[in-house]
């Protein structure tokens, strides 16, 4: 009896470890597998979100590619966390990614420990968007304790960043999260990048504007997994959102 039930848990622990984050890939691939990423069909424009945890960037290395992979355009960067907190190798990684012609963000993770306008000044402070630039992004994940406190101290955030750069930001957040707390029409007048992986397509009914579609790229130039996104539109609607 003991023996069927440590065996039943040792083939759990082996199926989530080693097989359930990589059936994805077992479907049609862009490029070859090494890529270790499965693109969904139909989309052209590709990019990655990173932050201190890819370490150290090989930017060159990224953008010369491997031959084989899809051309990554775009990079969203982790610039600020809460009231006080700033990504060691955000600056680097902007300076660095934007002098190769990657089309450069910055995204901020809101902490429900801080005041939104607190939050907001922290990313204002650190992030100097210019032309050309992607949209500010507000990462939305954690559980609050106090939804109504959270949902009113998010929408403080997000209205001094519309104002300062004046430019609807994006909000990012996972598609289980979306639908359980961003629930209130206020947030649907903002696009939406969503986190949904292991899927050929998005359900019909979510409207989304960038999609993070796998935690596990592998590209060259960063020895970590980083996150791999596609953008719902054309080379003219990707233009479009760009900062002017």
């Amino acid at each position: 009896m003991i023996a069927a039930i440590f065996s039943c848990v040792a083939l759990t622990v082996v199926y989530y470890i080693f097989f359930r984050p990589y059936f994805y890939r077992f479907r049609p691939c862009y490029g070859q597998r090494h890529y270790s990423i499965c693109m969904p069909h139909g989309y052209s424009i590709y990019g990655i979100d990173v932050s201190r945890h890819q370490g150290t960037i090989d930017w060159e290395k990224l953008k010369a590619g491997d031959g084989t992979s899809a051309p990554v355009e775009f990079v969203y960067m982790k610039a600020t966390e809460g009231s006080d907190f700033v990504d060691k190798n955000f600056k680097t990684n902007f300076t660095k990614a934007k002098e190769l012609g990657f089309v450069c963000g910055a995204y901020h993770y809101f902490s429900p420990h801080s005041g939104g306008l607190t939050q907001a000044n922290q990313f204002i402070k650190t992030v100097k968007l210019q032309k050309g630039d992607l949209p500010p992004v507000v990462d939305v994940e954690e559980n609050p304790k106090n939804r109504k406190l959270f949902m009113q101290e998010l929408k403080i955030f997000i209205a001094k960043i519309e104002e300062h750069y004046g430019v609807k930001p994006i909000i990012y957040s996972y598609k289980k999260y979306k639908e359980h707390y961003l629930t209130e029409l206020y947030f649907n007048k903002y696009p939406l990048w969503v986190a949904h992986y292991y899927v050929n397509k998005l359900d019909e009914n979510i409207d989304w504007l960038m999609w993070q579609c796998s935690d596990i790229g592998r590209l060259p130039g960063i020895e970590e997994n980083v996150d791999i996104n596609i953008f719902n539109g054309t080379r003219e609607q990707f233009n479009s959102i760009l900062m002017k």
